[in-house]
């Protein structure tokens, strides 16, 4: 049996894209998809264009990095792809 993976890439064979306290931007919207707790499945987390900061990197799959992002305008932190997420380009 296969595994399904949603890309041949092995990003873990470099090193993160993004660092701790980096300022970063959503690429795209997401939403619940079961595994954020308190709100309802399909409830939008992230919108295209929010702000956040990456306050943690852990892996899944053994083939990705996974960003804990602060999107400190929402009020919570969710795990991204880095896929997911820009830099920002303004910086201040």
């Amino acid at each position: 049996m296969k595994i399904s993976r949603d890309s041949d890439v092995v990003e873990l064979d470099a090193p993160p894209r993004f660092d701790y306290g980096q300022k970063v931007r959503s690429r795209m919207n997401v939403r619940n998809d079961g595994t954020f707790p308190g709100r309802e499945i399909g409830d939008v987390l992230v919108k295209k264009g929010d702000i956040g900061y990456v306050t943690s990197i852990g892996t899944f799959l053994q083939q990705f990095y996974i960003y804990g992002v602060d999107f400190y305008e929402r009020g919570h932190v969710v795990g991204m792809k880095g896929r997911e997420l820009d830099e920002d380009p303004v910086k201040k």
